[in-house]
């Protein structure tokens, strides 16, 4: 991960870190509030609706005073206070409603924080959830985080990747239709992935030999070939070019047992090939305290483990542990 760096002495201050507040119905406003409530080592800002805060906070009895963030001034986070880049909504918002003609607002923010971290004003970015299937009702096309930010920063192979204490699991592909995933694995590709995931464990993990384990797409791992020949047409040969390269993988390996503690073990990450193949072990592990990390990109970027959860929104029972995680990883990357 390559990182920018800010112009400015942070006197102390630690890393600046961008917030985005994400879907504004969603519960990422008010997780913003609860994760402000905490001591950070950071300069914590918000990227929101000022507004929409505020009602949020009004909302769900939550003491935060919101103050203006001066992009001149670097100061460490207060614990009850929240430094905001106001950044307006199209439409009032009410927790809970989806309103597509809040979509550009919801990518704005992205744009300002992405934009910021190019520039070195911020160190990195942690986003809030955003609700895809809104942005899409808008006519704006939009998969994800991933590769939005991928395209706006112009990281040619952004890869996904969550982590729970030491489980690791990174994707070959992201938001796709499961029957678009075979063809979208090849070896070009795969290669590139697992050199940034070697390079990336070793960065910013600082793990001097690391050992992934990379899932087959079929079941058995394709039973050599009687269910499925990606195994031997694409991933087989891609994973022996890796090795060739002096990377330590294994694979391609059953995805049913190589999730088995005692295979975890020997491993410092898991590739698999597809969102659902790796994501629901690793979500029922660490759920409400992973972290989302994207990969590949020249900045800093992490994010929650969950949506929007409307039906949450407004309550103040959502659990800010994973954001309190991203932001935690962003200031430990960022430092």
């Amino acid at each position: 991960m390559k990182r920018t760096s800010s112009s400015r002495s942070d006197g102390g201050a630690g890393p600046r870190i961008a917030l985005t507040s994400g879907e504004p119905a969603g519960v990422g406003p008010e997780l913003c509030l609860a994760i402000a409530r905490e001591p950070l080592a950071c300069e914590l800002v918000c990227l929101a609706d000022e507004r929409l805060l505020a009602a949020r906070a009004q909302l769900i009895g939550s003491p935060v005073e919101l103050r203006a963030y001066d992009p001149a001034r670097r100061e460490p986070h207060v614990a009850g206070t929240l430094r905001v880049l106001h950044v307006p909504c199209a439409q009032p918002s009410r927790a809970g409603r989806l309103d597509p003609r809040n979509a550009r607002y919801v990518l704005a923010l992205l744009d300002r924080a992405t934009d910021g971290c190019l520039a070195g004003e911020f160190d990195a970015m942690v986003t809030a959830p955003v609700q895809k299937s809104v942005v899409n009702d808008a006519g704006i096309p939009f998969t994800g985080h991933t590769e939005y930010l991928a395209a706006r920063t112009r990281a040619p192979r952004p890869v996904m990747l969550l982590a729970a204490g030491t489980l690791r699991v990174a994707l070959a592909t992201t938001h796709l239709p499961l029957r678009d995933v075979s063809t979208a694995l090849s070896i070009e590709g795969l290669v590139e992935t697992v050199g940034i995931l070697d390079r990336e464990l070793k960065s910013t993990w600082r793990i001097a030999a690391p050992r992934i384990a990379a899932c087959g797409l079929n079941p058995h791992a394709g039973e050599h070939g009687h269910l499925g020949d990606e195994e031997l047409r694409v991933i087989g040969p891609a994973l022996e070019a890796c090795r060739r390269q002096g990377i330590a993988v294994d694979g391609p390996l059953p995805a049913d047992t190589v999730f088995v503690p005692s295979m975890l073990a020997r491993y410092d990450a898991v590739l698999a090939m597809y969102h659902d193949q790796g994501l629901p072990v690793l979500k029922h592990a660490g759920f409400g305290h992973a972290v989302n990390v994207t990969l590949g990109l020249p900045i800093v970027r992490t994010s929650v483990d969950h949506g929007t959860a409307l039906d949450l929104a407004g309550t103040g029972r959502a659990d800010p542990g994973s954001l309190a995680a991203a932001v935690a990883l962003a200031i430990d990357l960022a430092s």
